[in-house]
């Protein structure tokens, strides 16, 4: 009786370039470990392919012309929770690959690296890890800082932890009160008391506290460099 064969992973390509797809789809067909499920060239083909795939992992053009690579990492993280996402740029700086880590992206690959960066990306995160240009961690979080011990952290309430999480993904204020069913105003008085329990006035500081507590996927131990 002959092995059973390793299930492949099902990826799945969203990039606006033929030639970018095209040189993609070579690549990632000739891997073993590989399944081409589906592409598309825009949001709007995605949303309609996806609705009928379940990829293992969604290769995703942070510059598509319709929309924001990190609106779209937020509305495939909706429609598509099992998949892993994983940002593809012709982009190298950090302000980058930090938008669209707080987007939702499990890994982040520019268009110019060797191409077995990104199949080592797919396996990374797919395995579970998070696949992150070196030097991650310190774009994110003060050097040094550690996640202060549990019976030091501030009590906060269900509804702030849900508030803090969706703030730290990204959603603005209004976003939150549709997410959650309350209202503007609800949210804006969560985030107050959020800022005072804490000491965190913006959001990017209370994105860092929720990072650095394990409130979002990204947290300190893989983001930091290996």
């Amino acid at each position: 009786m002959k092995p059973r064969s390793k299930t492949k992973i099902k990826v799945f390509l969203i990039d606006d370039h033929p030639v970018v797809r095209e040189g993609v789809r070579s690549y990632l067909r000739g891997k073993s470990s590989i399944a081409m499920v589906g592409e598309a060239a825009d949001d709007k083909e995605a949303l309609r392919k996806l609705r009928k795939l379940s990829p293992d992992v969604i290769i995703l053009d942070i510059n598509l012309p319709a929309m924001d690579g990190g609106e779209l990492a937020r509305r495939l993280r909706l429609s598509v929770p099992g998949a892993k996402l994983i940002a593809f740029s012709i982009h190298v700086g950090q302000e980058y690959v930090i938008r669209m880590a707080r987007s939702g992206a499990h890994g982040y690959v520019t268009k110019d690296a060797p191409t077995d960066d990104l199949l080592k990306a797919i396996h990374r995160v797919h395995e579970g890890g998070l696949a992150f240009p070196a030097g991650m961690g310190d774009a994110l979080l003060a050097p040094g800082v550690r996640p202060p011990p549990d019976e030091s952290r501030p009590a906060l309430t269900a509804r702030e932890r849900e508030v803090l999480v969706l703030l730290a993904d990204g959603l603005a204020n209004k976003q939150v009160a549709r997410k959650l069913g309350i209202s503007v105003r609800t949210v804006e008085t969560h985030r107050e008391h959020l800022s005072r329990k804490l000491g965190i006035a913006s959001v990017a500081g209370l994105t860092k506290y929720a990072i650095q507590h394990g409130l979002t996927p990204l947290r300190i131990e893989d983001a930091a460099p290996r």
